[in-house]
């Protein structure tokens, strides 16, 4: 690439659960228990020592038993992890590879807008750098506007949306508190409550197309972390020696490619964004 990240190939099968345990496609993998995976991205995280900037663009699989104009079981997701990047700067590179996709498409995929009845005006006003918002902030935007939302919840379809609705461009929401996020996430020294990590919403009610944050590298948190969760430390092992053995600060993202796709191309749902989709209610042909 560009800017000097490597192609890597991360497995599909996977004994962790990377974004959380109850959204896992289980199988039988010979005589022991497997999952297919729901994110590259501790894959990645193992290989920045190495090479430093990764990327890896696969399937991922999430059990979500959600019946939304969003959401997948199987979707396509581009993942990058990059050395020496705190969260700050992993923003940056998101907004710069979102901008640079939505420039290219306006420049040589016109005929295709045309044809899809995409008005391009509004994605044009698509260019870094971001907004960027606090999730406290947020809640108390949501609250003005009649939202029976409390500090610590996660936002859902309907709140992205309110926030969304009135923006041009995307946003980034940061800095969400613990218990709406996985695990490996580093912890925000000025404000304890809360991750470096950030969300980035696509306007007009869209919602999220990206989610990233900077990663712990303190082991004695991750380990505190897990037990705090309920989180069995065996499958983690070989995760946890990345941080026992010498880590480097390292921040990393996935992107939706439907989701992307969706909103560029101002599709009502995204299962016009693929060519054969995976729901809770289709998996033929």
């Amino acid at each position: 690439m560009e800017n000097d990240f490597t192609e890597v190939t991360p497995p599909i099968f996977t004994q962790n659960a990377c974004e959380g345990g109850v959204t896992l496609f289980k199988l039988k993998y010979f005589d022991r228990e497997a999952f297919l995976s729901q994110s590259a991205q501790m894959y990645l995280e193992s290989l920045v020592f190495s090479l430093e900037k990764v990327y890896s663009i696969t399937p991922s699989f999430r059990a979500e038993k959600s019946r939304t104009s969003r959401h997948l079981t199987e979707y396509w997701h581009m993942e990058l992890e990059e050395a020496w990047t705190d969260n700050e700067g992993n923003m940056r590179i998101q907004e710069k590879l979102v901008s640079a996709m939505v420039s290219k498409v306006l420049k040589e995929r016109k005929e295709e807008l045309e044809l899809l009845k995409r008005d391009a005006e509004p994605l044009k006003a698509v260019k870094a750098p971001f907004k960027r918002v606090r999730y406290s902030k947020m809640i108390d935007l949501l609250q003005e506007k009649g939202f029976e939302i409390t500090y610590g919840c996660d936002l859902g379809a309907l709140e992205e949306r309110a926030i969304t609705e009135d923006e041009i461009a995307p946003v980034f929401v940061t800095n969400f508190p613990k218990e709406c996020k996985p695990f490996y996430m580093k912890e925000d020294e000025n404000d304890p409550r809360t991750y470096k990590c950030a969300d980035l919403l696509a306007p007009f009610g869209f919602g999220e197309i990206i989610g990233g944050s900077e990663r712990e590298t303190d082991l004695n948190k991750l380990l505190q972390r897990l037990e705090e969760q309920g989180i069995p430390e065996d499958p983690y092992r070989w995760y946890l020696d990345l941080r026992r053995y010498g880590s480097v600060p390292h921040s990393g993202f996935g992107l939706g490619v439907e989701r992307i796709v969706k909103w560029v191309c101002g599709l009502e749902h995204i299962r016009d964004a693929m060519p054969y989709p995976r729901t809770v209610a289709r998996v033929y042909p």
